[in-house]
């Protein structure tokens, strides 16, 4: 494993390229496939997201509150390091954000529904 080193500065490039042309080879079939079935790829690229900003703020928010938290356990629990509470708890707090956005998401479409 000595020259192992050597192969980073050639291997990075590769991959990176790689993973580049993958994505543009791939976005490529799926609009041609779009184009054979009579179908118009640029109306999907350009549809509308909505709740977007409120998946963003609530996910945000979650992330932020579970770091408010974990730093409290941490600062009030003396003796060891806790780093891994703030892991743990950012990923519940980004995880009842998501899901908090989700259910209002939900709400909103069951609301606004014409078919029933």
């Amino acid at each position: 494993m000595n020259g192992a080193y050597l192969l980073v500065p050639i291997l990075v490039p590769l991959g990176a390229f790689a993973m580049v042309f993958g994505i543009i080879y791939l976005k490529t079939r799926e609009n041609m496939a779009m184009i054979e079935r009579g179908m118009n790829p640029k109306a999907h690229a350009n549809r509308p997201a909505p709740f977007r900003s409120l998946k963003t703020g609530l996910l945000f928010l979650g992330a932020g509150v579970g770091l408010l938290i974990a730093y409290f356990i941490d600062h009030y629990m003396s003796g060891r390091d806790h780093e891994a509470i703030y892991f743990a708890l950012i990923a519940i707090g980004g995880g009842i954000g998501l899901i908090s956005s989700y259910a209002v998401e939900k709400k909103e479409w069951l609301n606004n529904r014409t078919d029933i």
